[in-house]
């Protein structure tokens, strides 16, 4: 009977956190695709592979987050200290997803910027 509100924290946990990074990585890589073909200048094949590659890596760091903190330790075994544990796990796991999205969101501006001063430089060596 111990374990019980332990294990009901873990049924809370998990959905929430699989539901979280499922939504924040369908919608960064969903919008994500407009700046992967800027990036290799139209090359849609290698724009699209990339952006999975992105992706792929995006659930394995967060699913493997969200499972490292899983860990839920209830001394006094109330619904309060569930809730409790519940909300800064979950709280914890959301702030870690945007700083994830935001450095997501840092290396495509970096790329696009590269590709842009890339395409910029070509253009003064062709004109010389």
């Amino acid at each position: 009977m111990e374990t019980t509100k332990t294990l009901i924290g873990y049924v809370i946990y998990l959905p929430i956190a699989l539901f979280l990074t499922y939504y924040v990585s369908k919608t960064l890589f969903r919008n994500s695709k407009v700046y992967m073909l800027d990036i290799f200048k139209g090359r849609e094949e290698i724009a699209i592979a990339t952006n999975k590659l992105f992706e792929t890596g995006f659930y394995l760091l967060n699913l493997g987050f969200a499972l490292m903190i899983l860990d839920m330790n209830l001394y006094d075994n109330t619904y309060q200290e569930l809730i409790e544990a519940l909300s800064y796990k979950i709280g914890g796991f959301a702030i870690y997803l945007g700083v994830m999205l935001f450095l997501n969101l840092y290396f495509f501006f970096r790329g696009k910027r590269k590709a842009s001063q890339t395409a910029r430089e070509e253009k003064i060596i062709f004109k010389a």
